[in-house]
């Protein structure tokens, strides 16, 4: 088991060296206002960045940009990043790390900010973590930042400053509008695109989206059948250690796989609920028993739950590569180990009682529907409420995978 670990890690080393993003046609201005035509580097950024790479030709060397020298980049039809002085409020909205102030504490600093919409007013977009933010412009105005923050009130309760329904009003309000349109409209993303939509075309104006362009789906659901190789040791101080012996099985998981929206589809969260068995049985000389022997038997079943992270390699627009890191959650049932005298007589019933591991796995998926994955879990104990006995069960799973939808 050793060795096919070392040989899934180094796999997994290799492919961290391979880059499967592509460059895109795209363009920067820099500080001189002059427009070079290129190809960027588009990682569909999570977070605004501060530089990116880029190649002026297929062949040539990639090079890297940054804030400091370009005021504007994008890739076509998909993204565009301009870079603004603006105030802006870095005042965290963790419950456990709210001001007492209900006003935007602002400092000025100089950003890379994603274009949503263009129109009669535009709409921006910074990310930096777990902080989101949201600015606007009209015409030719200065770039502000719409007004949200939660604070810790007097009585210890969260008030919310929403300012920027004030600001929609004031600043961006077509006469059909109702004051009742305004105070739906949440700090999120989905309802200020939809109002600055609604803003743009009450007064005929032409509008420019510019939103990532995910492929495929944010959900997939497969079914998962797969053969296990798995192997047990058990130990007490009474006698040496008993090596059951790798046995074959059969198993199946449910894939729940959550795509996450950045990065171009390379991240996922999977929670997979799956079956599996192992048994087996063991025949060991025990010196200091009747008979010189004990037979011991395991029939160990449970429903793993593996919750991993998973991370996709594209190698072309059909088949990607794909790692998994797992923790698993396991809960058996009805399962035992039973150790038994050479005459027949029973020595000792351990019931099995299992503790929590970590996997690490990697795949191969062609055409968003068929995959093959293997799958290596650490050691677990399977003996968790007997502090007398030390076991280690390991995994070595061969999975295929078939996406229903």
């Amino acid at each position: 088991m050793k060795k096919h670990l070392l040989i899934l890690l180094a796999l997994i080393l290799c492919l961290n060296s391979y880059s499967q993003i592509s460059f895109e046609k795209g363009y920067y201005i820099n500080n001189a206002n002059q427009k070079t035509e290129c190809l960027i580097k588009n990682v569909d950024w999570k977070n605004n960045p501060t530089e990116f790479e880029y190649r002026l030709s297929e062949s040539s060397e990639a090079n890297k940009a940054t804030i400091s020298s370009v005021q504007e980049f994008g890739v076509y039809n998909i993204s565009k990043y301009i870079r603004r002085t603006v105030n802006i409020d870095r005042s965290s909205e963790n419950i456990n790390n709210l001001s007492n102030d209900r006003n935007p504490i602002f400092k000025k600093e100089e950003l890379f900010l994603k274009v949503l919409i263009e129109g009669k007013s535009n709409l921006y977009e910074y990310n930096d973590l777990n902080l989101k933010r949201f600015f606007y412009s009209s015409q030719n105005a200065k770039v502000e930042q719409l007004i949200f923050k939660s604070y810790k009130t007097p009585d210890n309760s969260i008030g919310k400053n929403n300012r920027y329904k004030q600001q929609l009003w004031t600043d961006l309000k077509c006469p059909d509008f109702k004051m009742s349109k305004i105070e739906s409209v949440a700090y999120n993303k989905n309802d200020l695109v939809k109002y600055f939509t609604d803003y743009s075309e009450c007064f005929n104006k032409d509008l420019t989206y510019f939103e990532s362009k995910q492929k495929g789906h944010s959900f997939n659901l497969n079914i998962r059948p797969r053969l296990n190789s798995s192997s047990l040791s058990i130990s007490n101080n009474n006698f040496k250690t008993i090596n059951f012996d790798n046995e074959l099985a059969f198993g199946i998981g449910l894939e729940a796989e959550f795509i996450l929206p950045f990065n171009k589809n390379k991240w996922a969260i999977a929670i997979e609920p799956t079956y599996q068995n192992y048994k087996s049985e063991k025949i060991t000389d025990i010196t200091n028993m009747v008979g010189g022997k004990i037979i011991a038997n395991i029939d160990y079943s449970s429903i793993e739950i593996p919750v991993s992270l998973r991370h996709y390699f594209f190698i072309n627009k059909n088949s990607k590569i794909f790692l998994n890191a797992s923790f698993v959650l396991d809960f058996s049932s009805n399962s035992s180990v039973e150790l038994t005298r050479f005459d027949g007589t029973l020595y000792k019933s351990l019931e099995i009682k299992t503790r929590n591991n970590v996997a690490l796995g990697i795949g191969y998926k062609q055409n968003d529907k068929y995959s093959l994955e293997v799958r290596y879990q650490t050691n677990r104990e399977i003996l968790g409420d007997d502090p007398s006995w030390i076991s280690k069960y390991n995994t070595l799973s061969f999975i295929l995978g078939y996406t229903i939808f």
